[in-house]
């Protein structure tokens, strides 16, 4: 019997591929998307769409529990750039739905959970190079502490719960089916849709800012082996470190310009270039590769091209 899954997020950055991915897996009927919209998005209306908001707590487990939902992917949160501005909401969201769903896994009305760390954790004294899975993790922003903090408490679940609760910390994720989310690693997108109209770019990133990327469609798949993966091969349940590309916006903006000479790039660094600062400029994700064979498929070269390919055709079908 297949599992039941709901994804809580769905209409963020990672939810549209990932709702879509899991269906061609699990089965359409199989795998409900939530948001908070009203009207389930036209991408997602392959399959059922509930409106769900994870600060209800009472709803969420009511659904839940009388819906028979074995797993959940918790995507809901508010991304780095933006819950600098807002954080207290920012702690909020991203704490009070997590323990929600954990709760719901305690008491045994879920399987299994998937919930998004990220890179945000760590901080300024963390190694800047082939970051480890274990190190300093001080992290200078209130995303980067609360994903921190629910590292800890997935662990902690897992320990003395016995929660099957997985994560991935995922790094800047590119993709030309996702508008930039709030995120500092969002010039990456958007310096694409910027080369498509001709437009020059003002990237809010120093030229040499290296920062850790991961074409979208890698990032689907290892959150899906991850959470495929039989329970004993998974010794991590804080959250995993996940590698792709490392590169910076010079170097990003010279693959383009070997399709698009014409294109060109300029510098303002703002407020996000401090969080950037802080956060690591490649990770060690050997760990994920010895439990569970991770490994990424797209590099800088292959990333750009697909990326330049086809975001002319979304940009059509949103204008």
């Amino acid at each position: 019997m297949s599992s039941k899954i709901l994804v809580i997020g769905a209409g963020g950055q990672i939810g549209t591929e990932l709702v879509l991915s899991l269906r061609k897996l699990k089965g359409d009927q199989n795998v409900i998307a939530s948001d908070l919209k009203d009207e389930c998005p036209e991408s997602l209306k392959n399959g059922p769409y509930v409106k769900l908001d994870v600060l209800d707590r009472e709803m969420m487990r009511s659904y839940i529990i009388s819906e028979g939902i074995d797993e959940v992917y918790l995507l809901a949160a508010l991304l780095s750039a933006t819950a600098e501005k807002n954080p207290d909401f920012a702690w909020k969201l991203n704490m009070e739905g997590l323990f929600t769903i954990l709760d719901l896994a305690k008491e045994k009305h879920l399987k299994k959970i998937f919930w998004p760390s990220s890179i945000a954790v760590f901080g300024p004294s963390t190694p800047k190079v082939n970051t480890p899975q274990r190190t300093i993790m001080e992290p200078s922003t209130v995303y980067g502490i609360s994903k921190q903090a629910g590292e800890r408490w997935c662990e902690y679940y897992h320990n003395n719960f016995d929660v099957d609760v997985r994560s991935i910390r995922y790094p800047g994720l590119i993709s030309y089916t996702s508008l930039p989310g709030g995120g500092t690693t969002d010039y990456a997108v958007d310096i694409f849709y910027q080369a498509q109209l001709g437009n020059s770019y003002s990237c809010f990133l120093s030229e040499n800012t290296s920062l850790p990327m991961m074409y979208m469609e890698d990032a689907i798949r290892a959150t899906i082996e991850l959470m495929e993966s039989d329970a004993d091969k998974i010794k991590i349940r804080s959250a995993y470190n996940l590698a792709g590309i490392s590169f910076t916006p010079a170097e990003i903006a010279a693959e383009i310009q070997k399709s698009k000479p014409d294109f060109q790039i300029t510098y303002a660094p703002d407020f996000r270039q401090k969080i950037a600062d802080s956060w690591p400029g490649s990770i060690d994700d050997s760990e994920a590769n010895a439990d569970w064979g991770w490994k990424e498929k797209y590099d800088l070269q292959g990333m750009v091209d697909i990326m330049l390919q086809n975001i002319d055709i979304f940009l059509l079908s949103e204008g």
